[in-house]
């Protein structure tokens, strides 16, 4: 109970001292740190107080400084710089009082994150580089009656931490993000086909057409000539696969080759719904225990040839009880 406590205390006192720091309006969350502290069964939330106000004004997901904050936490895993932060909160703030407006701007700001060069080139790669790897796998739905389906192959528990190493300090716009996020790709890549599952699915001793090919075939997409020429390339004369940096660099260009990226794209923008607001897999949690509502969501969000205004995606997820029950 004294460590509960304590853990309590620090959590507060640390955020109402980030929280008057003159840049940003508010700080009560840490990527790096669970949004929730857990214990046995009960949940602490931490508190929020907008600092300076007497008496004290509790912050909430409706307001729009805090909504913008979390939003660069769910979606790009780190705390949001100055100028980015005020722009998106400007978007939302230039409606007043307006309830629809308002509504309708924090549906786009927040899938603007998604959206984002630097989600992109982070989150959505890791998503698309399991996927190229190991296939997508078949989950079962409900949804119009009992069927399979091809669901996404990361998972949660996989996602959060790749996400945080190929972002590590990426702020796009910001003097030299390229070359960070260029590093970042090549370490990730390397460290990925070093993984148990990778070499046991891709031997040393394949060869590069037989490497490249595999890795289109998980892919589930007609190889490009361009790229496979470019990928099988990566290992020069080699007639097998051991150079590891050759490895990383075939997958990303198969990860990152356009084919696959809009094979992927809708698939992805659906599971990062569950990821990025839930913070769980679309099958567990919340009375999920398969992909009906994965699959319900995906559905319409292709009748809508992927507008998500038009197929209330986003919409449902933010004002979902499970969201907003978060905060």
């Amino acid at each position: 109970m004294k460590l509960l406590f304590a853990t309590i205390i620090i959590a507060i006192a640390g955020a109402i001292a980030l929280a008057q720091t003159p840049t940003l309006q508010i700080v009560t969350a840490d990527p790096n740190l669970p949004s929730e502290l857990y214990y046995g069964s009960v949940k602490v939330k931490p508190l929020r107080v907008r600092p300076g106000t007497n008496p004290p004004q509790f912050i909430t997901i409706d307001d729009s400084d805090f909504f913008t904050q979390q939003n660069y936490i769910d979606f790009l895993n780190r705390m949001p710089d100055q100028s980015g932060f005020q722009f998106w909160m400007g978007q939302i703030t230039q409606c007043g009082s307006s309830g629809p407006c308002t509504e309708v701007q924090r549906i786009s700001v927040s899938a603007s994150f998604f959206l984002s060069i630097e989600f992109q080139q982070t989150g959505y790669l890791v998503d698309r580089m399991y996927t190229a790897a190991f296939g997508n796998p078949q989950g079962t739905s409900t949804f119009n009656g009992p069927h399979q389906l091809t669901v996404p192959r990361v998972r949660f528990s996989q996602f959060i931490p790749d996400l945080k190493q190929i972002g590590n300090g990426v702020i796009v716009l910001q003097p030299g993000w390229e070359t960070v996020l260029e590093n970042n790709k090549v370490s990730f890549s390397q460290s990925f086909v070093q993984r148990s599952q990778f070499v046991t699915d891709y031997p040393t001793s394949m060869s590069p057409n037989a490497f490249v090919s595999q890795l289109f075939t998980r892919a589930g997409v007609t190889p490009q000539a361009a790229v496979t020429q470019k990928a099988v390339g990566e290992f020069g004369s080699a007639s097998n696969t051991s150079d590891v940096a050759a490895r990383g660099r075939a997958l990303r260009d198969v990860a990152e080759s356009q084919t696959v990226t809009n094979a992927e794209f809708n698939r992805a923008f659906v599971l990062m719904q569950y990821f990025g607001y839930l913070r769980r897999d679309p099958d567990n949690g919340n009375g999920d225990t398969d992909y009906t509502g994965y699959d319900f969501w995906l559905t319409k969000l292709n009748q809508f040839n992927g507008n998500y205004i038009n197929a209330e995606m986003v919409k449902a997820f933010l004002s979902s009880a499970e969201y907003r029950n978060r905060f």
